[in-house]
């Protein structure tokens, strides 16, 4: 294992940090784009500037400039795989959701255009697109409010991190002949991004 911290909108440490990798780990076979964040759940008139530019920057730019640094090495070799994790955001918008739901729209956006860039190379583009899954997400985006963001799951058990990383798994695990180009992934209290039953535990 060979573990790597580094901020993915730092745009000239993302490509120092892949560059410097030492020889044995420079052949990156998989790339799972996970960095993501929502800041705030305001209107639109209301939303935070300083928001806006922390969301764009990591869960767009950030996913550029980690794709820019390592997708190279795959096209030479002619081989790899990339994930994309969007979220359901992607797929729809939702009330005070609106900067954030831009930013995964953008990532479902990408997706679809690497995968047909990379065709012609053999390297493989897959999205997974999860809804409601308990992680430090919530708190991120209530900025720490602990009450608030625990009451997202109330009365529902959503997925875990370890359901994802299952996704991932099957994946990247499919036959050479074989890509998942996109998936949604949701808890079975979920239907779309605004309902959910909360009678389930």
């Amino acid at each position: 294992m060979h573990t790597l911290t580094f901020d993915v909108k730092d745009r000239d440490k993302v490509f120092q940090i892949i560059d410097d990798l030492p020889e044995e780990w420079k052949k990156i076979d998989i790339l799972v784009n996970n960095a993501g964040n929502a800041h705030g759940y305001d209107s639109i008139h209301e939303g935070s500037l300083d928001d806006w530019e922390s969301m764009i920057d990591i869960n767009v730019k950030g996913l550029l400039y980690v794709s820019r640094a390592v997708i190279p090495g795959m096209v030479e070799r002619r081989s790899g795989h990339v994930i994309n994790i969007g979220s359901i955001a992607g797929k729809e918008v939702y009330p005070k959701g609106n900067v954030y739901c831009a930013s995964k729209h953008a990532v479902d956006a990408i997706n679809n255009g690497m995968r047909i860039d990379l065709n012609q190379y053999g390297i493989k583009v897959s999205q997974i697109n999860p809804g409601l899954v308990d992680t430090e997400f919530s708190m991120v985006r209530f900025k720490g409010d602990k009450q608030r963001s625990k009451s997202v799951y109330n009365g529902m058990k959503p997925l875990t991190g370890n359901d994802i990383a299952d996704l991932v798994l099957f994946i990247v695990t499919r036959p050479p002949h074989v890509n998942i180009s996109d998936s949604i992934i949701f808890p079975t209290a979920q239907a779309s991004s605004t309902l959910v039953n909360r009678d389930q535990s």
